[in-house]
């Protein structure tokens, strides 16, 4: 049987995916957003776990891949792509935060007959607007979330370091999922923080609106960091979820 492992690697045209891997059952797959890290689902895995499976990343540029530069989005869901065929996983449930869940779009449309079901938290795929204005609003985004977090946050943005997050941040703003939302087959769970300032509600309502029969789901004081700020919450709407499509 498979237990714990922690610290794995997969490396595909250069670039090298981090990752650890716990529990039992059908995979679960989490993706971190912009300047983040494994680290950012540590209050979801534990309840996850308990019925699935559970691949928790670190993207290229981040966390125990940080040395490395970053890949733009289509890159590095391309990555994730090779590393779902070279596992052989199926019946996937991916679960993206922000950049991740934009990155998680591009891998659902790649590879619809392994991702069979797609969570998406504060997704960033259709936010449009200048970079210096994104920056603006960093500020109230970390403010609006669970406060003992901002340490976790500063400390994985700087050990991402500047660059790493320019290039993500100006590629995540060029790329647009609007066409590949209708195509989407994979079962859909939408979930934002009532409270996000970087990613708008609004923005996850239109998200939800266009992807064929997916749900969305509002935690109304929760910020754009959605399953920090309430995990019992977002675990809760997650695992409902996956008992309905069984």
């Amino acid at each position: 049987m498979l237990g714990r492992v922690r610290a794995l690697q997969f490396r595909s045209r250069g670039a090298t995916l981090r990752y650890d891997a716990t529990g039992h059952g059908d995979p679960i797959v989490l993706v971190h957003g912009l300047s983040g890290s494994s680290r950012w689902w540590r209050h979801n895995v534990p309840a996850l776990s308990g019925t699935h499976r559970v691949y928790v990343l670190d993207l290229a540029g981040y966390g125990q891949a940080r040395r490395q530069r970053s890949l733009g989005v289509r890159a590095a869901a391309d990555l994730i792509a090779a590393w779902l065929d070279h596992l052989d996983l199926r019946n996937v449930t991916l679960i993206g935060h922000s950049l991740g869940g934009h990155i998680s779009m591009h891998v659902a449309a790649r590879r619809p007959e392994r991702v069979r079901v797609l969570v998406l938290a504060c997704a960033s795929g259709l936010l449009r607007d200048r970079l210096y204005r994104v920056a603006l609003h960093l500020p109230r985004a970390v403010l609006t979330g669970r406060v003992t977090f901002v340490p976790r946050i500063l400390a994985d943005a700087a050990r991402s370091g500047p660059l790493n997050l320019w290039r993500s941040t100006r590629d995540l703003l060029k790329d647009s999922v609007q066409d590949l939302l209708p195509g989407l087959t994979a079962r859909t769970l939408v979930i934002w923080g009532g409270r996000d300032a970087l990613v708008p509600p609004s923005l996850g309502r239109a998200l939800a609106a266009a992807i064929p029969g997916a749900r969305y789901e509002e935690i109304p004081r929760a910020g754009h960091v959605v399953m920090v700020d309430a995990p019992g919450e977002f675990n809760a709407l997650v695992l409902d979820f996956l008992r309905e499509g069984t």
